[in-house]
């Protein structure tokens, strides 16, 4: 595979797995399996392992999921407090394979060198909080959030039934965390989903997304409703009574903290590969949703010396279970067009029992996939529902099918407007190519343009189809002609509504040149490339008038990405579209702020670990400004490692077995010319390291 095409694959992969962390953090409305998931995630993760020099440090590969700024108390303007994590809350590592567990504790024995235990807990399906408790009292309840910062959900976990606002028997330490999963069982989970059914709302997906959603309530006497639950599984804090992770959890239960009884402690590979085999089948029987098994280094001395990467503790593993299985009669199949024009084939199914929920729709995915499971309308399939979330077809019981099935065939025209597909060869789906006259089309690029990170308008699918509907909106630059007028004709609109929404189009104006770029919809150009595109163009004018060659001159620019682009800026529609966005006073020009100050960095990849004089993010703006681009991890290509205050002891280890330089902050600001600083650390090898905690 040529670099560019690596390069086009890295960013479609970082924009599949970004959408996917955002449905499953923020929306709790997930469309991939957790399989799924990890199967790209790690396509990624080997892309950028060969290819460093594409790493950036806003990749999925380096950094957690995020589930900050969702709620409704958020998009109402109104959000949860977010805090500071005491100790980084990271991810886990997964495995759906038992030999990668054995390839662990072999990695764990190798690491430590002398005798020590396995703990092995259930897994929860649920979301992540962390519990602060201060003279045995409740002090705070965090959600993950991006890992270093969280949302105070305090007020509404003190209405969980079992998590104690007051702990017994003590003693206990003055201060300490303790971190574990809020789920809701599955008899919550269906009254909730019928509840919901009554009053014509969406029903959840799972009761992973229910109990997310149900503890960002705002009223938080709702949340005593939902029949939520808790279970933890890890105590942190300074100088802890305990030796082993298994005596943490017995001393917690004994405070009257909800600690599951449902682990084992062993030496043992073979007892490990025996518990999982055990919960692998009884967990059908569990009140709640469990995913997998979690194995832990027992010993917390041990936990500390193995230490962590960017995302996750090294002394520990979580096995994930594959997924159920259910057989079902296929009754129809329809063709549902995306957002790029990509038509899916999508089964509908006799309803069946799956994973504690009732199934009746799978993707199909593509023709190909059609042909590959040689299914028929009327065959009896198997469904399953990897990750317990998203169903799909993986197979047709042959000894079923009868006489009366009937080939499916694939539409030769799109299903909602009529224009004949195209298939390109790289490609196995079929796409409509009526880009701006087909209504499925013009929508998702409406609802696109409206997205939080693109333009951050106050609106939703809902309110797309309505002004789309009624002629109100063909096209993006509609929404600056809008009026309350226009608006009060809608359904269900009233005055506030109308002003609020009005409100959010005048503040988009403020939205910067590179999210407006990315607005735009440009097929291949993300996030990133679209602030790689607008820095180095400068403005509108310069990227319309760009040539393909020059167009590849740019970081993160391939052959493809560059004929998109020309290909974009040479439609006669797109131009009068911008320039009604220019009359409307969007930015289409990068602010001086923004602008390159030098280009004494350029080309060159620099990692930074640490605290410095400024926050990190205004450091890694800072090599940006200058040139330069930032990365999360080293490699060979790396030109420096650049150390603050308590920089991560692993990286300091890489950067010395490569060779790489290690500068402190006083050196690099020498570098660029910005040697105003007077309180900087010089002595890296010095500072003192602070191990990242799970």
């Amino acid at each position: 595979m040529e670099k560019t095409q690596v390069n086009i694959r890295i960013n479609e992969l970082r924009g599949i797995i970004n959408d996917a962390n955002r449905r499953y953090y923020v929306d709790n409305a997930p469309t991939l399996t957790d399989y799924e998931f990890d199967v790209l995630l790690k396509e990624l993760e080997a892309l950028e392992n060969q290819y460093p020099e594409f790493i950036t440090p806003d990749s999925p590969t380096q950094k957690v999921g995020s589930d900050l700024k969702h709620s409704k108390a958020s998009r109402e303007g109104r959000e949860f407090e977010q805090m500071p994590h005491r100790y980084p809350m990271l991810s886990l590592g997964n495995t759906y394979d038992i030999t990668e567990v054995e390839a662990f504790a072999e990695r764990a024995e190798k690491g430590i060198g002398n005798a020590f235990t396995f703990c092995c807990e259930l897994k929860f399906d649920g979301t992540a909080i962390c519990l602060t408790y201060r003279n045995g009292k409740l002090l705070r309840a965090l959600t993950r959030g991006d890992g270093t910062v969280g949302d105070d959900v305090t007020r509404n976990v003190k209405h969980i039934h079992n998590i104690p606002q007051e702990l017994k028997n003590g003693p206990w330490p003055e201060e300490f965390e303790i971190r574990g999963e809020i789920y809701m069982p599955w008899e919550a989970f269906d009254r909730l989903n019928e509840e919901r059914e009554r009053e014509e709302e969406q029903p959840f997906a799972n009761p992973r997304n229910a109990a997310s959603g149900s503890l960002k309530l705002i009223d938080s006497k709702l949340v005593a409703n939902r029949g939520l639950e808790c279970t933890l599984y890890h105590v942190l804090g300074e100088n802890l009574p305990f030796q082993t992770h298994e005596q943490a959890l017995k001393a917690a239960a004994e405070w009257g903290l909800p600690v599951s009884d449902k682990r084992m402690v062993s030496s043992r590979i073979e007892d490990i590969e025996e518990f999982i085999k055990y919960w692998d089948t009884e967990r059908k029987n569990l009140p709640f949703a469990t995913d997998g098994i979690v194995i832990k280094v027992n010993e917390l001395p041990y936990q500390e010396e193995l230490g962590y990467t960017a995302k996750f503790p090294r002394w520990a593993v979580a096995y994930k279970f594959k997924a159920v299985q259910a057989l079902t009669k296929l009754l129809s199949i329809d063709y549902q067009v995306g957002r790029t024009g990509a038509v899916t084939p999508v089964a509908n199914l006799e309803p069946v029992q799956l994973s504690g929920t009732i199934v009746k729709r799978a993707s199909l995915h593509n023709a190909d996939q059609m042909q590959i499971l040689d299914i028929r309308i009327g065959d009896y399939v198997y469904v399953e529902k990897g990750g317990e979330i998203i169903p799909k077809i993986t197979g047709v019981e042959l000894s079923l099918r009868t006489a009366e099935v009937i080939l499916p065939h694939f539409p030769e025209t799109c299903p909602d407007c009529g224009t004949r597909l195209i298939k390109d060869e790289q490609e196995a789906k079929s796409f409509c190519p009526n880009r701006d006259g087909c209504p499925t089309q013009i929508q998702a690029k409406l609802v696109h343009f409206l997205s939080r990170k693109a333009m951050n308008i106050i609106a939703g699918d809902a309110t797309v189809e309505q002004l789309y509907n009624r002629a109100l909106v063909w096209n993006i630059a509609d929404f600056y002609e809008l009026t309350q007028e226009h608006l009060m004709t809608l359904e269900g609109w009233k005055e506030r509504s109308a002003e609020r929404f009005l409100k959010s189009i005048e503040e988009s104006k403020k939205v910067p040149f590179e999210r407006v770029l990315y607005a735009l919809g440009i097929r291949y150009v993300g996030e990133t490339t679209a602030k790689s595109v607008a820095r180095h163009f400068g403005n509108i004018d310069n990227i319309s008038g760009a040539t393909k060659e020059t167009l590849l001159g740019v970081d993160d620019v391939g052959e493809v990405i560059a004929e998109s682009i020309v290909e974009y800026f040479q439609d006669e529609i797109n131009k009068e579209v911008i320039n009604r966005l220019k009359a409307a006073g969007l930015k289409f020009e990068v602010e001086e702020s923004q602008k390159a100050v030098s280009e004494i960095l350029k080309g060159k990849i620099i990692v930074i670990s640490g605290n410095f004089s400024i926050s990190r993010d205004e450091m890694k703006a800072l090599i940006v400004a200058h040139g330069g681009k930032n990365s999360g991890s080293i490699s060979g290509k790396t030109f420096c490692l650049l150390a603050g205050d308590k920089p991560g002891p692993e990286k300091l280890k890489k950067a010395e077995s490569l060779g790489i330089t290690v500068m402190n902050e006083m050196q690099f600001r020498e570098l660029i010319g910005e040697n105003d600083i007077e309180d900087a650390p010089t002595n890296v090898q010095n500072a003192e390291i602070e191990p990242s905690l799970f």
